[in-house]
């Protein structure tokens, strides 16, 4: 069974840590999707670094809500908030492009 006291403890423990992984992952793996959209390459591919990519990027929202429930309300909670929403919908933008501009070509 999932117990959220120790997610919100290990959450604010490793909280550097977390953030310090979390921020470059998402970054470089929804710059890599939006870079394998841009290129054409294959839809299977596309798929692959997208679900990387919204992984992290819910993983991101999720350690911001953990501080949330905490009680912590500050910029960065915003905007690694910001962060994380603005690269999971840049997944699934790319994801839609992808196949919009598959069926004209």
């Amino acid at each position: 069974m999932l117990d959220f006291n120790t997610l919100t403890a290990f959450s604010s423990t490793y909280c550097i840590g977390i953030c310090a992984f979390l921020i470059p992952a998402n970054l470089i793996s929804t710059l890599s999707t939006i870079i394998l959209t841009l290129l054409s390459r294959p839809a299977i591919q596309i798929w692959q670094s997208a679900g990387i990519a919204s992984f992290f990027a819910l993983l991101m929202i999720l350690h911001v809500f953990a501080w949330f429930m905490m009680g912590v309300v500050m910029a960065p909670t915003y905007i690694l908030l910001v962060l994380g929403s603005i690269c999971l919908l840049a997944n699934f933008m790319t994801i839609l492009s992808h196949r919009r501009f598959a069926f004209r070509t």
